[in-house]
């Protein structure tokens, strides 16, 4: 993701900004390209920051392929601790 700072800007943009503080605002192009505009807040950043780290995502990904699971029942059964 990169970042542009915008000093200054014309009022369109300004307008613009404002309107995405609310909601998002899909911005159209007249060959039908669409952008997205969105005010993003700290766990967006935490968000795209974890996807970037691609250890974390390997664990995840081999996490989410493991496909072994215990019944409620063996889960009651190790808890009970020796009963």
């Amino acid at each position: 993701m990169k970042t542009i700072s915008i000093k200054g800007g014309s009022e369109e943009i300004g307008a613009l900004l404002e309107q995405a503080r609310d909601e998002a605002v899909i911005l159209r192009l007249d060959d039908g390209s669409e952008f997205l505009l969105s005010a993003i807040d700290d766990f967006d950043h935490e968000i795209a920051h974890t996807r970037r780290n691609k250890k974390l995502m390997a664990l995840l990904d081999e996490r989410a392929g493991q496909r072994r699971t215990i019944t409620l029942e063996e889960v009651e059964r190790r808890l009970r601790f020796g009963d």
